[in-house]
């Protein structure tokens, strides 16, 4: 494929997003409204989603852009820590890497973001599940057709796309534009 249209294919998708508006800033709201009562946001992802989930948590423990010198948003990753990754892997199963820290960690004043491109990551679907049975919010930032983890969603972002690369550059996006918007209502 030329980079032609692997550009075409790219600006396609990045359009599709504006499909998604109404999602977007109810996503935009929840999000300012659990930090403000005190919540956390959680982040998780396999292989290059969990970077980006990485990616985003720093965006808000740190800043999005240099101008804003504001108080750290709380925001971790859940794929930080490969002791307790390997060990949660090795006692029990990889599935529950996620879940277990959200167990030892949330609460229902915060949020959980998944970020999977097939929609069917087991460990996301099983954290998902934690935080449906615990009144955590859940927002997934999606790819494919929002796969079996789109039920457990109280927001999906879904990008209808099985071009891995593709959504996760509109994943990055959209992480980007929510949090840059999260961030503008938490500083007024």
């Amino acid at each position: 494929m030329t980079l032609q249209l692997e550009i075409k294919k790219s600006n396609k998708l990045h359009q599709s997003i504006l499909r998604m508006e109404d999602q977007i800033n109810s996503s935009i709201k929840n999000i300012a409204e659990k930090v403000k009562l005190g919540g956390k946001i959680f982040l998780c992802g396999n292989g290059g989603s969990a970077a980006d989930a990485q990616h985003l948590a720093a965006e808000f423990l740190v800043r999005l852009k240099p101008k804003n010198n504001r108080k750290p948003i709380p925001a971790i990753s859940l794929a930080l820590d490969t002791s307790t990754i390997t060990a949660c892997s090795n006692d029990y199963s990889f599935e529950d890497i996620f879940s277990r820290n959200l167990e030892a960690l949330g609460s229902k004043k915060d949020i959980l973001i998944g970020i999977t491109t097939s929609g069917n990551s087991k460990n996301v679907i099983k954290a998902f599940k934690y935080a449906n049975k615990n009144k955590i919010f859940t927002i997934g930032f999606l790819g494919n057709n929002g796969g079996k983890i789109k039920k457990y969603c109280d927001i999906g972002l879904i990008l209808k796309s099985k071009d891995t690369a593709r959504v996760q550059e509109c994943h990055i996006f959209l992480g980007h534009y929510i949090f840059q918007e999260v961030e503008k209502k938490l500083i007024k």
